[in-house]
């Protein structure tokens, strides 16, 4: 809470009336006292798309104080990086934040059958590829430009009211506050009276509010320096294997970059074999990436679902840390952003004007509602392709043999950059459940068996 010198001097009579002293609670809403000048906290744990893009919209509504925490300021987080191209136009993104314009992709099956795709798309279309650290840093510059307070520190603990639900009563975060050059921080704390919590599958905002445990995929990219001439062959290209050498349930990837190509995988059902997979992928790019030099690896997990709860009294989830990454194509950066920014719009219109804090039901109502409503239905399709064509190498050599479809090509590049499903030609999608039918009869009968492998203890931990 915050107070104007000329509350406390208008005010500093009644403050001792009797009344002062009758040991009620003092209520957080605005309209308690017509005299009391107060603004309402808000903490946005977490620097990356979705945090930043909420931290914009709190801090341009100058009745509330939004802070920001971010721990690397710098940070380089491990991401294939792709953006459709309706964030470039939705979130106001420049060219620098754009590495590459992909526009052609390659897809290659277990047997080395390569299909390209990208002829449907228009001249204006692309797919964007960035790195996360010009992304990131761009869109928290915006929110601090708004107001924002920018703590470079960790969150490492919450205090939860055990009646945050029904009441008003304010939150304190323990965190780890760091100066420029220093490795060490300093331990504070501070109170708030509502938090976002945009930190991650690892999310400590998670744990606090007893959010609910997800199964997760560990994703393994390698940034690899090749020459010019090898450079010039990924201009607008991308590439895509599968096949369960590189993984036994997802796909590695060779994304172009600024000056370097990201090279990885990611695996949900055998972890512990993730560098295994990855030098798969290296050797099935051979010498597309032949004499490069690894400037950087990276490590990180990503969410398979949604959390069981992502929001808990005056306690929202987004991105990452929500569990808002998609199957099959393992996207979530736009999802993280547009989660964030339409959580940060839903809380900031139940506090009209921050007069008032929202309730649990309000944000379930309004931010959870329309978030579902919005994209369920494109994480559904998403989760059931993976089922049918990521489960073994014949149903992965139908995936590629399909893609040779220019009505398949056509609405997958549709949906995948204005995020919305595709497909409303009854006859084409009869069509094309005809082909598919056929393409998994030829996959299953040229296909060798996927390798066997277990791990009954990894596979079942969750975070």
């Amino acid at each position: 809470m915050k107070f104007t010198l000329a509350t406390l001097v208008i005010t500093s009579a009644a403050a001792f009336s009797p009344s002062a002293f009758n040991g009620q609670t003092v209520s957080h809403s605005a309209a308690s006292s017509s005299a009391l000048s107060m603004k309402y906290k808000v903490a946005v744990v977490g620097g990356g798309p979705s945090g930043a893009c909420a931290a914009e919209i709190f801090a341009q509504e100058k009745n509330i104080d939004t802070v920001l925490f971010e721990r690397k300021l710098d940070n380089a987080k491990p991401c294939g990086g792709a953006i459709p191209l309706c964030m470039v136009g939705e979130f106001d993104l420049p060219e620098s934040v754009v590495d590459r314009k992909v526009r052609k992709m390659n897809l290659i099956s277990p047997t080395g059958v390569e299909v390209n795709i990208g002829d449907t798309l228009q001249p204006d279309e692309y797919i964007g590829m960035c790195r996360r650290e010009i992304l990131d840093k761009h869109l928290r510059d915006r929110a601090f430009e708004f107001g924002a307070e920018c703590v470079n520190g960790l969150v490492t603990s919450i205090d939860v009211p055990a009646d945050h639900k029904t009441s008003e009563k304010q939150y304190t975060l323990h965190y780890q506050q760091y100066e420029e050059g220093s490795s060490a921080g300093v331990p504070k704390t501070m109170n708030v009276d509502m938090i976002v919590g945009a930190d991650g599958a690892n999310s400590r905002v998670a744990k606090a509010m007893d959010a609910g445990q997800y199964n997760f995929a560990i994703a393994f990219q390698e940034r690899i320096k090749i020459s010019d001439e090898k450079m010039a062959f990924y201009e607008e290209m991308a590439e895509m294997y599968v096949g369960d050498d590189v993984s036994p349930d997802f796909y590695g990837w060779v994304f172009p970059k600024y000056d370097h190509v990201g090279v990885g995988t990611g695996t949900v059902v055998n972890r512990p074999a993730i560098k295994q997979y990855q030098k798969a992928i290296r050797d099935r790019a051979g010498s597309k990436i032949e004499g490069g030099k690894i400037i950087k690896v990276e490590a990180h997990p990503i969410p398979e679902h949604y959390r069981p709860r992502r929001v808990q009294g005056r306690i929202a989830l987004v991105g990452d840390a929500a569990g808002y990454v998609t199957k099959c194509s393992g996207e979530g950066i736009y999802f993280a952003a547009k989660s964030g920014r339409m959580a940060a719009e839903e809380l900031v219109k139940l506090m009209k004007n921050g007069s008032r804090l929202p309730t649990q039901a309000e944000i379930e109502n309004t931010y959870i509602k329309q978030y579902d409503a919005q994209y369920g239905p494109t994480y559904f399709v998403l989760d059931a392709l993976q089922k049918v064509f990521y489960v073994n190498n014949g149903a992965r050599e139908a995936f590629v043999e399909l893609c040779n479809s220019k009505y398949v090509q056509q609405v997958t590049f549709d949906s995948y950059l204005y995020k919305r499903v595709q497909g409303n030609n009854p006859l084409d999608d009869l069509k094309l459940l005809g082909e598919t039918i056929g393409c998994l009869i030829k996959g299953y009968s040229i296909a060798k068996p996927d390798a066997e492998f277990s791990n009954p203890v990894e596979s079942q931990k969750r975070i």
